[in-house]
Order: structure tokens, then sequence, then C-alpha cells
């Protein structure tokens, strides 16, 4: 084959499904060249060489070689198997939904470094915090950055007053914070605690140092994940299918965090 036709790039794989008798179609996020598809062939025989390199959440280094309809890859050497996500459901589905988010998010082909930095950080830590699922929020809340959704939450979007942590609203249509007065009269918008609001600018500041020291009540943790879903799911016009497994592991007493010291 051609060089011309190959390429090398680091990836990490997102999605994945099989194709035909042995081969495996995979969504890669990759750090130059955005989201794409490509196949690799044989990889479900027992004795391929790409066996184990191309599974979910692998980041590896890969050489692939550009086809008709989907890039085949041809080579593949781990960087990082992330081994400690999967060492329990719960980190597992935050994985899964992680990689989701980004998916439904994303267009093929169109570049984010950060996004991709970004990706491989939450990996890590949700594999390695305490508390994984403020590894999640913080996710959220910076991708929506990345992308152009970050939230407005300094100003009130309607009035455009500075506003504090005195107690007030987030709207998912207006995309941001309004003050008291303001979100009294909006029907479609949530009341936004203290706290809640606080540690809404802290995720959005980029402070995952502090974020991950903060202990989480659970009604705090529950306002957090309904604003971010909420406005996840107002901007993405549906839902995601990872939400529905992550609620039933809530309602099965599997908590978001973990026992590890």
């Amino acid at each position: 084959m051609p060089a011309s036709h190959l390429y090398r790039t680091e990836a990490i794989v997102l999605k994945r499904s099989d194709f035909g008798e042995a081969d495996r179609i995979v969504t890669l996020y990759t750090p130059r060249l955005g989201k794409l598809r490509a196949i690799a062939k044989g990889v479900r025989r027992p004795k391929s060489r790409l066996g184990g390199h191309v599974e979910l959440f692998i980041h590896s280094k890969m050489l692939l070689a550009k086809g008709r309809h989907l890039d085949i890859i041809t080579q593949s050497e781990n960087i990082n198997s992330f081994t400690r996500l999967r060492e329990d459901l719960r980190r597992t589905s935050l994985a899964y939904y992680v990689g989701e988010l980004l998916d439904q998010f994303t267009e093929d082909g169109v570049e984010n470094y950060l996004a991709f930095d970004l990706l491989v950080k939450t990996f890590e830590r949700i594999g390695e915090s305490r508390d994984p699922e403020v590894a999640a929020r913080f996710f959220e809340v910076q991708l929506l950055g990345h992308l152009g959704y970050r939230p407005q939450l300094h100003t009130c979007i309607r009035c455009n007053i500075t506003v504090g942590p005195t107690g007030n609203f987030f709207s998912a249509a207006a995309g941001g914070v309004l003050c008291l007065d303001c979100g009294q009269t909006d029907p479609r918008a949530r009341g936004l605690t203290v706290n809640g609001f606080k540690m809404l600018r802290l995720l959005q500041s980029g402070d995952y140092a502090t974020a991950v020291r903060v202990r989480l009540e659970p009604a705090l943790r529950r306002e957090l994940q309904a604003v971010t879903r909420n406005y996840i799911e107002f901007i993405l016009e549906r839902q995601l299918k990872s939400i529905g497994f992550l609620d039933a592991l809530s309602a099965n007493g599997f908590d978001a965090v973990a026992s590890r010291p």
C-alpha cells in the first residue's frame, strides 16, 4: 500500500460494533483529526494482532490506511488502557456516558485538541478518583465550554446584572443563570441553591484539584446532575442512552462515591 495512503494518530475508542464474521467498526476520537470511524479487519479472530488494542476506552497510537468508505486500522499500540475505570460497574458506566456525550456533541472530522485532552484526563480521573462522579460533572461543564456551549454563570442572561451566590435560577433555554427577579418570571427556569451555584462556577473555572476535594452532600450531587443534564438534553434535544443505565444503578444502591482511599 502506498505510504501516502497511510497516516498515524493517537486515538481513543468511543464506540464499537461487530461487522461481518471477524471485523469490527469503531468510532475514534483523535487529537488532530477529530472524530472518525474506522474498521479493524479480522480483530475478532483469536490470533489477531489488533486484539486488545481496539477495545472501548483504549488510548492508542494507530496506523491507519485510507479506505473508500472507512479507513482501516493496520497497527495499534496501547498508550493507556485505563484499567482502573473498568474495575467496577459505576466507573465503567460513567466512562460509557462520557464517551457517548462526546460522540453526540461532535461531528466527524472536526479537530478539537482541548476536547481530546479533556477526554484522556477524564478517563484517568474516573479510574483514580474517590468520587468519579465529580470527574463526570467536570467533563460536562468543561466540554460545553470547549464546544461553544459555555453557560453564562456570572451575569443574569436577561437583565445583565452581576449575580452572586444568593439564590438564583438556571435556564437551559436562556443558556445560563437568571437573577432572582428574572428567574421568578420564567416558568422553565429551575432554582439554584447557593452551593449549587458555587460548585457550577468552580467546575467552569477549570480547577479540578479543588473541585474533587469538595465533599458533595446527596442533595447537592442530585442538583448538579439535574442542572447539567437538563442543559445537555436541551442542546441535544434528546436523552443519552447511557443515562437510563446510570439512573438504574443509582436506584439499585450503587453509590457514586467509591470506598477507595
